[in-house]
């Protein structure tokens, strides 16, 4: 992917935004040239949504210059960037749930009026889901809440690249492939490329950096609202990119400083997938790290709330043996409570332990918070600070640390990782090892091949049965994805 001499779609220059005393961005010089996708990536905090909004104008920058297609912008705003063909899909999607998938992609387009307007939209997005996702299965008139937070992720990254009156010049994609599985991403960022290849531009935001580096033609490595680092692709492997991130060892030390397999012990699930036709069942042990794997959507969460709806009634093909927490992936709409504090996020998980006879001890509470953020490294000021202050990686670090600060003894965790950074990445693995060892068991769903090396055996799912039993030293991309689209054990 050779760089090419360009017009800039794109240039920032100073760039500062403060909030308070807090410093997002000092001083960012930022561009992208026309047939260019630039790489964004740096740790949750490092700057980079902060940078997207003020590039959005969804946040005026305290200092610095905007130029877009070469044209300085005195009054930046959301509407402006969107007449100048600028579209972003946050990584916190922004769809409406109670609209359908066409009425959805009217919001973007309001020259789509008048009799049948509906029809047209049904018709605009279908056709750029086919072309970005063949055989996705997604109905334009259905209810984006009946969607799997998955197939949102499509319809939202579909709806950014539909065209009505106003151009599309650079897209923005923060996390685009959070929810999605190997084989639907890997159909985008091919999109991507052949979009970028026809003289559009993109900005690709990804904590996986495997992903950059193969899809990107140029690198911005963002840390504490600065640029540390900006080169074409060629320049950077994983471990530079860490390196410059202010990350620690790499994937692979990680992975081979794993805990070995343990001995057989205590079985604490054992559960069938309702549509299993065959005797296939999932089992895990006390102190495992079981690793549910295959294509988005295939039953992997429905059997996770099967085990979890198993322990307060009775569930035909499954059978639990200890208390049960899950950790949602989904942390706007099932994870956090967006209205209480850090600490009462934490706490709820642990009500018996907190009570202080018929109450709840606001001192128990925010020592068990404190010790959970001294723990798992929750990077705040103080817990009794409403969750919503916290970046998305530390939003779902309190999902962990009520799951891990409970009596639970079986974890569940739906996806848990997405839009998260390396950083905090590694520091919940260690964690999961750390707990697994103390007896724990966790039940993961993963989209993310390589957080399967981190687990001790590995069911694939395809079409709501389990269709593969691999063992931690079989688990292969390639072997997944092979089992994903087939029905053979």
């Amino acid at each position: 992917m050779a760089l090419s001499v360009a017009p800039l779609v794109v240039d920032l220059h100073g760039i500062e935004k403060h909030f308070g005393a807090v410093r997002a961005l000092e001083g960012v010089d930022f561009h992208v040239a026309a047939g260019e996708c630039v790489g964004l990536v740096g740790h949750n905090g490092a700057g980079k949504s902060t940078l997207v909004q003020v590039l959005a104008g969804a946040l005026a920058p305290d200092r610095g210059r905007i130029a877009i297609q070469g044209v300085a912008q005195e009054h930046h705003s959301v509407t402006g960037a969107q007449k100048l063909g600028l579209r972003c899909v946050f990584q916190e999607l922004s769809l409406c749930p109670n609209l359908s998938v066409a009425e959805n992609t009217r919001i973007n387009h309001p020259s789509l009026r008048g009799f049948g307007w509906r029809r047209r939209a049904a018709r605009l997005i279908a056709e750029k889901l086919d072309e970005i996702f063949p055989g996705h299965d997604i109905a334009a008139s259905v209810e984006v809440r009946d969607l799997s937070i998955g197939r949102r992720q499509m319809v939202e990254v579909a709806r950014a690249f539909t065209v009505t009156e106003d151009p599309l010049e650079l897209v923005v994609l923060d996390e685009p492939t959070s929810s999605l599985d190997a084989h639907t991403a890997g159909q985008l960022l091919a999109y991507v490329r052949r979009f970028v290849g026809a003289g559009k531009s993109c900005i690709l935001i990804s904590h996986l950096l495997g992903e950059v580096l193969k899809h990107a033609d140029r690198i911005v490595v963002m840390r504490d609202g600065k640029v540390a680092a900006a080169d074409a692709v060629g320049a950077f492997d994983r471990d530079s990119l860490v390196a410059v991130m202010g990350g620690g060892a790499s994937r692979s030390t990680e992975v081979e400083n794993a805990r070995s397999p343990h001995p057989s012990r205590a079985e604490r699930v054992r559960a069938r997938p309702a549509r299993q036709l065959d005797g296939a069942e999932l089992v895990a042990s006390e102190g495992e790290i079981v690793g549910l794997a295959g294509l988005a959507g295939h039953g992997q969460t429905d059997l996770l709330l099967a085990v979890f709806n198993a322990v307060v009634r009775r569930t035909p093909g499954v059978a639990v043996s200890a208390p049960v927490a899950l950790v949602a992936g989904d942390r706007q709409a099932d994870g956090v409570f967006p209205l209480w504090s850090i600490a009462e996020n934490i706490g709820i998980g642990s009500l018996t332990r907190l009570r202080q006879g018929i109450l709840i001890s606001s001192r128990r509470e925010a020592e068990l918070a404190k010790e959970w953020q001294r723990r798992i490294k929750i990077r705040t000021p103080d817990v009794q600070h409403n969750v919503l202050s916290l970046s998305g990686g530390n939003q779902q670090k309190v999902l962990f640390a009520r799951a891990l600060g409970s009596d639970a003894r079986i974890v569940l965790m739906d996806d848990p990782m997405r839009g998260v950074d390396v950083g905090t990445k590694r520091e919940v693995y260690e964690l999961l090892r750390d707990e697994a060892a103390k007896g724990r068991t966790f039940l993961w769903y993963t989209t993310e091949t390589d957080e399967l090396e981190h687990c001790d055996r590995v069911y694939v799912f395809r079409n709501g049965r389990i269709v593969a039993n691999l063992e931690r030293h079989e688990v292969t991309e390639e072997k997944v994805i092979q089992s994903s689209f087939s029905d053979a054990h």
